[in-house]
């Protein structure tokens, strides 16, 4: 390149032609158009209907729900996480046997609604209400509470299962194959070497199963736990007033907030390696 090309300044690039105003973007920003005339319709509504003594009456039986829901998820991605453990190694498993029947436990669970399987658990089990009571079952099964709490748990361990198998499948053959050319045994190869990185890549896939058991939780208000969603309906069906609703999405978008905000901080600390 000369000196006087050097000294040329580049030219700015053409415009970039407008892009024709088709059909389909008329259509979408009309259809946002009415989502957000909606939106703004409803605060407007909640802001003209806001009932400072309803508030006062039923908001602390929605926090008591929201106390239901957090404990019956939590408790429930706790103890599926215990079960997906075995059901994980199982897929993973040689033994035709032991891989067909973790198979066939998590299809049934993941291919089936949750709300057919709390039915199953809550009045399927129910009906056997003899032979449970003579095993000394029938205290547990003859609560809904409970019934949720196991329905759930089996449900979450499915995709937990799923979701740790396929994190430590992700996992580089050649990471296993270092660690046996120095020598470290299995146990210690996996809980040193394989698990860490697996949980990396499982963190965000727990996130979501966390969250969709928030969002999914509501369906315990149908065989009479009042978690969040049941206060909710309780106090609908006492004051018809559609706020009860609102008051309670509100709650469900805090935390589902709160977790993502939370999850991407763990992610973000736990992966801040692999980004220098």
């Amino acid at each position: 390149m000369s000196v006087t090309e050097r000294m040329i300044p580049p030219q700015a690039p053409p415009p970039e032609e407008a892009r024709p105003y088709s059909a389909e973007r008329l259509a979408g920003r009309i259809f946002l158009g009415v989502w957000l005339a909606a939106a703004i319709g409803v605060a407007i509504g909640a802001v003209q209907g806001w009932d400072t003594q309803k508030f006062f009456t039923y908001g602390p039986t929605l926090l008591s729900g929201l106390g239901v829901t957090l404990t019956l998820v939590s408790l429930s991605i706790v103890f599926g996480a215990i079960l997906s453990v075995p059901l994980a190694f199982g897929r993973m498993s040689r033994n035709p046997v032991i891989s067909w029947a973790s198979y066939v436990y998590v299809y049934f669970f993941r291919g089936t609604p949750i709300i057919a399987q709390l039915f199953l658990v809550y009045y399927g089990l129910g009906s056997f209400r003899p032979e449970l009571d003579a095993v000394g079952l029938w205290w547990f099964f003859r609560e809904a509470w409970y019934c949720a709490l196991l329905a759930f748990t089996l449900n979450t361990a499915a995709y937990q299962a799923e979701i740790l198998r396929g994190a430590i499948e992700s996992v580089p053959r050649g990471q296993r194959e270092g660690a046996a050319s120095l020598g470290l045994p299995a146990r210690v190869t996996f809980f040193k070497v394989i698990l860490p990185q697996a949980l990396i890549v499982a963190l965000r896939p727990y996130g979501n199963e966390i969250i969709l058991m928030i969002k999914g939780s509501a369906i315990v208000a149908i065989v009479t736990v009042f978690d969040l969603m049941g206060e909710t309906r309780r106090a609908f069906s006492r004051t018809f007033d559609y706020q009860m609703y609102l008051w309670a999405a509100i709650l469900y978008l805090m935390i589902v907030e709160i977790l993502r905000n939370l999850w991407a901080w763990l992610d973000a600390r736990l992966t801040r390696h692999l980004k220098r």
